[in-house]
């Protein structure tokens, strides 16, 4: 907020701002800050948001290929090797040949992932309900039932459907 109690973005409840700009500059915000928050708390173990969404997209999706896991987080395949390769490397997840066919690759959370998480799931999820404490629970429903609307129809510059569905 500026001095004059007014948002640097333009956003707020006196905004002059066309509906959709705005609360396109709300979510944008409150993502980056979202993620830094999320990013603070994983970084003593040397992991990023990014990592943790895509070892979700991966268990979720029971050893998907690469290309599936990058279309579940909404992001490159280019970006998602790069996050893959990290994650080998921490031990958290393994790339293997798929059986149906050898140029495919599977993409298979690791025992010491599965460990990791279970050692942290209650404090991580305790504190993203304390980062929304300033909503009610029905607030909290709403705000995650809009969201979810919104996904699927969001486009990229050319019009194709967006990664995250």
């Amino acid at each position: 907020m500026t001095p004059a109690g007014k948002s640097v973005f333009g956003i707020g409840p006196d905004s002059s701002l066309d509906p959709a700009v705005r609360a396109f500059r709300a979510l944008l915000l409150a993502g980056q800050r979202l993620r830094y928050l999320m990013d603070d708390r994983l970084r003593a173990d040397g992991l990023t948001t990014q990592q943790a969404a895509l070892l979700t997209a991966v268990t979720a999706l029971g050893q998907p290929s690469l290309r599936e896991a990058a279309e579940a987080m909404g992001t490159t395949h280019q970006n998602a090797a790069q996050v893959v390769a990290a994650l080998v490397r921490k031990e958290l997840l393994r790339v293997e040949p798929d059986p149906a066919d050898g140029r495919r690759r599977r993409l298979i959370a690791t025992e010491t992932n599965d460990r990791y998480w279970r050692t942290r799931d209650a404090a991580d999820h305790a504190a993203v309900a304390s980062w929304f404490s300033s909503l009610s629970g029905q607030e909290i429903e709403t705000l995650a039932s809009l969201a979810e609307r919104l996904l699927p129809g969001l486009t990229d510059a050319h019009g194709d459907a967006a990664r995250s569905r």
